[in-house]
């Protein structure tokens, strides 16, 4: 497995995409942002099936930033897939969504995610939660690479 430092960012609403990519942008992010728009592609992209047939898929990302009200796959079914398949079991996965249900934070958790981070409906809180997410998965955590 080779770990990239290619981010994954799984968002179907194109305002809170746009926003998590400025975002990032304004933070300094340098890191290649992937973009899916629901569960079937971003499995695609990591499993390299469908639509992104051909790329190799020990190619990591170092980082998931998944949302999960998704269409087509929700963002637990996505979460299952990609702790059930060596290749990606210890990609470390954010939950960014604007879900403060208990039920979504059990299952999220339950189902291996590292961190659950829920979308402030205010920018400046936004902005803030993203930069901490930056800082902490890549630039402190260490990652565990299996496989």
């Amino acid at each position: 497995m080779k770990a990239s430092s290619r981010i994954l960012l799984v968002e179907d609403n194109p305002d809170h995409r746009e926003l998590t990519l400025m975002t990032l942008e304004e933070n300094n992010v340098r890191n290649e942002i992937v973009v899916a728009n629901d569960g079937i592609e971003a499995l695609e992209y990591l499993f390299g099936t469908g639509r992104h047939e051909g790329r190799d898929p020990r190619d990591v990302p170092a980082l998931v930033l998944l949302d999960l009200k998704l269409p087509k796959l929700g963002g637990i079914e996505v979460l299952r897939r990609i702790r059930d398949d060596e290749r990606t079991r210890f990609v470390p996965v954010v939950i960014l969504t604007s879900s403060s249900e208990e039920e979504d934070i059990l299952a999220s958790l339950k189902n291996g995610a590292n961190s659950y981070v829920r979308k402030p409906v205010d920018f400046g809180l936004f902005v803030e939660q993203v930069r901490r997410l930056q800082v902490y998965w890549l630039l402190v955590h260490e990652p565990q690479l299996g496989g």
